[in-house]
């Protein structure tokens, strides 16, 4: 039901206005009450907006990463209290979190959610909170859904209307966790290689269910896992804060306790509270930057996979033809009907399981495929782009993948990828030469068919030998800005572009390829290889 009047006496006029457009949740102490703040949509994000903008006061960003279950959101009702200035003996609790009770559809179609909390006259901030929320990372949906929320906070960036700089990165941890389970290793390793160097003074750990004691394991178990962050002034441990989440419990029975659990959160706001003001925020610039190497990357080494697949694929179609004519071309040449059967290779478009549909048109996670070379330029993971020219594999309106780098214009956004395939097909030996001649210089065609073959075959290798070196040159761009270059996707390029090094010989790339991966420690290892099978899947990686 809605409320008119809100109990306790530290409400202004428009906190009476923001609370009358609640819905009471429950009665007693303390009294709950639903927030309905302003909603609206940000492209395919979801904002939710408290009070109103006040273009005279500073605005700080927190980004929340961490489990489902450790308490984001408790610790985001808290804040908006906070900024209330709602105190223990008001003896009221309001939520902006909604009760999680979606259906999958909708879970799949709110992944990040930026809160605004915005000016109040009685405000114990001297600013005002965007905060942004990212449910989801590392949960049953798996990795294939944590890179659409990655793409979702590039989308959020880069926008206009979105977020263009971060004051903190709130690593939410249970005050009970004694290790970094390798699931919360991927989710942090996922966030921090969305972020340039710049940001890992911004980054602290929020420490909920907390008695307010010192979180020695917590601690400890950063430092294990080197999770880069914000120190204190002595440079010896990892910036972090203490919150309790029991606010909204009854305290009927246990007032004095709940109480004392309540003081821990308020002198944990006041300490974060104190950092946020005296935190430089981050531009956003280079982490833009960041996330669209990781795309143009992840695009590039997918591509040159199914290049590579497709020259391999016409090396043995080339392989076979010079068997045949070896062997046969003697009866070929007596009979112009005599014939040889080989393996040709083609290029064929097959459905995807993205598109849209239903509540899924927020989520359109067709691939961008080129009509001219006919090569998939980005999928899996197209999720942001309307058409074509949006989509991040392109710059200056020409796309960073294809093979012929070809204008926007002769791109697709679409359910079907270009597949290799192959099939058994009869030739005889003029048909051979026809082929092996077709859009031939006329020098060329003066040669053999055997010399033909072999020039096409040099050509071939040459094309993979280009294409490594450009996926190459995106991996070293990478590790120039990222703050964390070794995440989870970067690694499987990483494991894909050092063998096919190998195979061509190049040892000092392979060196430095395999001195990248060196970097991940054991502890780090670990959550990447909590979803380094799916990514392989991913990635179409046997």
């Amino acid at each position: 039901m809605h409320v008119a009047n809100y109990p306790g006496c530290f409400l202004d006029v428009q906190n009476n206005d923001i609370i009358s457009k609640s819905s009471q949740i429950s009665s007693g102490s303390p009294a709950r009450y639903q927030l309905r703040p302003k909603t609206e949509r940000i492209g395919t994000l979801t904002r939710r907006t408290v009070g109103e903008r006040n273009l005279n006061k500073v605005n700080k960003t927190i980004l929340l990463v961490g489990e489902r279950g450790t308490g984001k959101s408790a610790l985001i009702n808290t804040l908006v209290n906070y900024a209330m200035g709602v105190e223990f003996d008001d003896d009221i609790w309001s939520e902006i979190v909604e009760e999680e009770e979606r259906s999958q559809t909708e879970s799949q179609t709110s992944d990040v959610i930026v809160y605004e909390i915005f000016d109040f006259k009685e405000n114990t901030l001297p600013y005002s909170l965007t905060i942004i929320d990212t449910p989801g990372y590392g949960d049953t949906r798996g990795t294939k859904h944590d890179l659409i929320v990655s793409h979702r906070l590039f989308d959020l960036f880069s926008s206009e209307e979105g977020v263009h700089e971060v004051s903190a990165v709130g690593l939410v941890l249970k005050a009970t966790e004694n290790r970094l389970s390798d699931r919360l290793m991927y989710i942090f390793s996922s966030v921090m290689s969305l972020f340039g160097k710049d940001m890992e003074k911004n980054i602290v750990a929020l420490v909920t269910h907390s008695t307010g004691r010192k979180p020695k394991n917590v601690l400890e178990a950063l430092e294990a896992a080197k999770i880069k962050c914000a120190r204190d002034e002595k440079n010896q441990l990892p910036v972090h804060f203490l919150f309790d989440n029991c606010q909204k419990e009854d305290r009927t029975d246990d007032r004095e306790g709940l109480e004392q659990a309540d003081k821990v959160t308020m002198r944990g706001m006041s300490r974060f509270k104190d950092f946020l003001e005296k935190a430089a925020p981050q531009k956003l610039e280079k982490t833009v930057d960041v996330l669209n190497e990781h795309v143009r990357l992840t695009a590039c080494i997918q591509n040159l996979q199914e290049r590579i697949g497709l020259i391999e694929l016409k090396q043995t179609e080339i392989k076979q033809t010079k068997e045949a004519l070896e062997k046969h071309e003697h009866e070929m040449e007596k009979n112009k009907d005599f014939t040889v059967e080989v393996d040709e290779v083609y290029r064929d478009k097959q459905p995807t399981d993205g598109g849209m549909g239903g509540f899924l048109w927020l989520l359109y996670t067709g691939a961008v495929t080129c009509k001219v070379c006919k090569e998939n330029c980005h999928y899996p993971g197209c999720t942001m782009a309307w058409k074509p020219g949006h989509c991040k594999v392109m710059k200056g309106g020409r796309c960073t993948v294809c093979t012929n780098k070809c204008p926007a214009s002769d791109h697709e956004k679409e359910k079907s990828i270009y597949v290799n395939k192959i099939k058994k097909v009869e030739k005889t030996l003029q048909g051979m030469k026809d082929k092996y001649e077709e859009n031939k210089a006329e020098s060329e065609k003066k040669l053999s068919l055997l010399e033909n073959l072999e020039k096409e075959m040099k050509e071939l290798t040459a094309k993979k030998d280009q294409f490594l070196e450009e996926s190459y040159q995106h991996v070293v761009r990478l590790e120039q800005i990222a703050l964390n270059v070794d995440s989870l996707s970067t690694r499987v390029h990483l494991d894909f572009l050092t063998e096919k090094m190998k195979e061509r010989g190049d040892t000092e790339k392979v060196q430095k390829l395999e001195e990248m991966r060196s970097r991940v420690d054991e502890r780090v290892l670990s959550g990447i290889q909590y979803a380094y099978d799916t990514f392989c899947k991913l990635f179409k990686r046997k």
